[in-house]
């Protein structure tokens, strides 16, 4: 009978289901909240202790390698809800060639492939939000934006804005996932987890910032020409989806 366990996060179910040292067709892991029910399986809860994600860390490093952790870590972050049983696969497969190390190359797996192919899609929303987040200065100072990520990359933005924007105070809130990185003046970031940033102070600007709207405003009109806009083009390199919360597409009249 197949064996499912069922966990918050991913690594607590890679950790039980691997100390099993089953086969891959007598293991899964689902995620609480998207557990698809299957015939014939037994479903087992993963307890959550902090020392299982240090342990698969540690496991996955020694024995897959720095490329594979990469990829994996990744994958994690991914909105899929069947990632942990696709990582799974990945780290079973990795017991049978000489070269564990090497797993990343065997795209042949459909474990594998699947973990490269969300880990490329998460590396993907992370370049992009690098590229295309705005901040808002506030009245009181603070420089904040809000996202929508369809994956949980702030973990992987973090280190970017720190290191371009040391000497501010910002905030970027995740609206999805309902997480906020907060960064104090040359100081690390820290993490707040289930908690609403107040909507109402979020919207009042500074004098400062609406000046430089309006000049943005009135820069676009003066360099846009009418007969030359391609919104089709517009939308390749820019979907509509991830337009909610850029600065440019809020305003009341944008470079569209």
């Amino acid at each position: 009978m197949k064996k499912i366990f069922v966990c918050e996060n991913t690594a607590l179910g890679i950790y039980d289901a691997w100390r099993t040292k089953k086969n891959r067709d007598e293991l899964g892991i689902a995620l609480k909240g998207n557990i698809e029910q299957e015939l014939f399986c037994e479903y087992e809860e993963s307890e959550a202790i902090y020392h299982k994600s240090v342990a698969v860390e540690k496991m996955i490093l020694k024995h897959l390698g720095i490329d594979a952790y990469r990829e994996i870590c990744h994958a994690i972050l991914s909105k899929d809800t069947r990632r942990g049983d696709a990582i799974l696969g990945m780290m079973i497969e990795a017991r049978n060639i000489c070269d564990s190390r090497k797993i990343s190359n065997h795209l042949g797996n459909k474990d594998v492939y699947k973990v490269f192919e969300l880990s490329r899609r998460v590396s993907n929303e992370v370049h992009f939000f690098k590229e295309i987040l705005r901040f808002r200065e506030l009245s009181n100072g603070i420089l904040f934006a809000e996202i929508e990520p369809e994956n949980q990359i702030l973990i992987c933005i973090a280190d970017h804005f720190s290191n371009h924007l040391p000497l501010e105070n910002w905030m970027i809130y995740d609206s999805i996932h309902s997480t906020t990185i907060v960064h104090q003046k040359s100081k690390n970031c820290f993490w707040v987890i289930d908690e609403t940033p107040d909507c109402i102070k979020t919207k009042i600007y500074s004098e400062k910032e609406k000046q430089m709207e309006n000049l943005w405003k009135e820069t676009c009109k003066s360099i846009s020409i009418e007969e030359r806009k391609n919104h089709a083009l517009q939308r390749q390199h820019l979907p509509l989806k991830y337009r909610k919360n850029i600065v440019e597409f809020t305003q009341e009249e944008s470079c569209n």
